[in-house]
């Protein structure tokens, strides 16, 4: 594919991606959280940071991958990155591949570096990338971690996408071994089962980003740049991000999970940290706000969306994240479904 194809392509999956909208009914609203009346905190003893294996993050809210590749997309990564700088989020760029092919392309992710030297930066390749490049792909962000994004769905919809995958969890391996920073194995959107949690730990994982469905659609936003447009029928395949946390339950203790995929409302973040997540991802919200009402407001936005968590975690009475995953929750009949014909473990309290 030439450069200009696949810049053609970034701008397009943006494009697509900003005019998607949340569906109206979500898995996070099959499990609410038991109220009890009189909480024994103040608002400002609730303590955001949220600690995993390597590494402390101010706040349990990052940007997660989006974009990079082309020079309307760096323009964004620029806006975001004020944002990452002004608020103390993380930030991940989306996959480094073309500046990996392309140094004139560097600079749409570097940016990021660029604008925020002090904040947390994620870089970002595919489970095939040769190891050389996923070093590179960190050196090029001077990044804290590294996403490697497992996008198998997203490859067979897409018109010129990859139709192999035998080597996928070898390359990570060896991605795993090589690079000097965390390696967080990224889902795009279609969620994780447990048996990819243990195939994961067997290989040295220690950080995954469940990605569930819910959020952006990569099987739409393939599917759309299809000529025929002829398999939108797998439109809801996969997991979703509160069925995912439920798979992941039995290895919270060996994996740091991260959660992305559909989190609308600072509630859904709250219900993913009290599900085992350390930290939550959001794309098109951030992406959405910074394109269309400028970075002042989406700066204030993330100061919003922090302050309601805190208000969140005041009334269920929990002073940190840890204090979370002992709330009393109760899930619907058809999550009860997913997790006794799953067979899983949710143990609570």
């Amino acid at each position: 594919m030439s450069d200009s194809l696949r810049e053609q392509r970034k701008n397009e999956h943006v494009e697509i991606a900003m005019s998607q909208t949340d569906a109206p009914q979500s898995d996070f609203d099959k499990l609410r959280f038991v109220h009890h009346s009189i909480p024994n905190i103040d608002v400002n003893e609730v303590d955001l940071t949220s600690h995993t294996s390597h590494f402390d993050m101010q706040f349990p809210v990052y940007i997660n991958a989006m974009t990079g590749g082309s020079e309307w997309t760096k323009q964004i990564n620029e806006k975001l990155a004020i944002v990452a700088r002004e608020t103390g989020l993380a930030m991940a760029v989306g996959s480094t591949h073309a500046a990996l092919r392309n140094p004139k392309m560097a600079e749409s992710f570097s940016i990021a570096r660029q604008i925020n030297p002090e904040g947390m930066i994620f870089s970002n390749v595919g489970a095939d990338v040769p190891v050389e490049k996923a070093v590179q792909a960190v050196d090029l962000l001077e990044a804290q971690a590294l996403q490697v994004h497992v996008n198998s769905p997203q490859e067979l919809v897409m018109p010129e996408g990859n139709r192999e995958f035998s080597t996928w969890m070898d390359n990570l391996e060896s991605i795993v071994k090589r690079v000097n920073v965390p390696v967080i194995v990224k889902e795009v959107g279609f969620g994780m089962s447990k048996e990819t949690f243990k195939s994961l730990v067997e290989i040295g994982v220690q950080y995954v980003d469940v990605s569930g469905r819910g959020g952006t659609n990569f099987v739409d936003i393939e599917n759309e740049r299809r000529t025929n447009k002829d398999m939108n029928y797998l439109t809801q395949w996969g997991q979703s991000t509160v069925e995912s946390l439920l798979e992941s339950t039995d290895y919270q203790d060996k994996l740091n999970v991260f959660a992305s995929g559909g989190l609308r409302t600072p509630l859904d973040a709250v219900k993913s940290l009290a599900l085992g997540a350390k930290a939550v991802g959001m794309s098109r919200p951030f992406l959405n706000q910074v394109e269309q009402t400028g970075i002042t407001n989406t700066i204030e936005y993330v100061e919003s969306f922090l302050d309601h968590m805190k208000k969140i975690m005041t009334m269920l009475d929990a002073k940190d994240i840890e204090a979370l995953r002992h709330k009393d929750i109760v899930f619907s009949p058809e999550l009860i479904s997913w997790i006794e014909q799953r067979s899983l473990d949710i143990h609570r309290g």
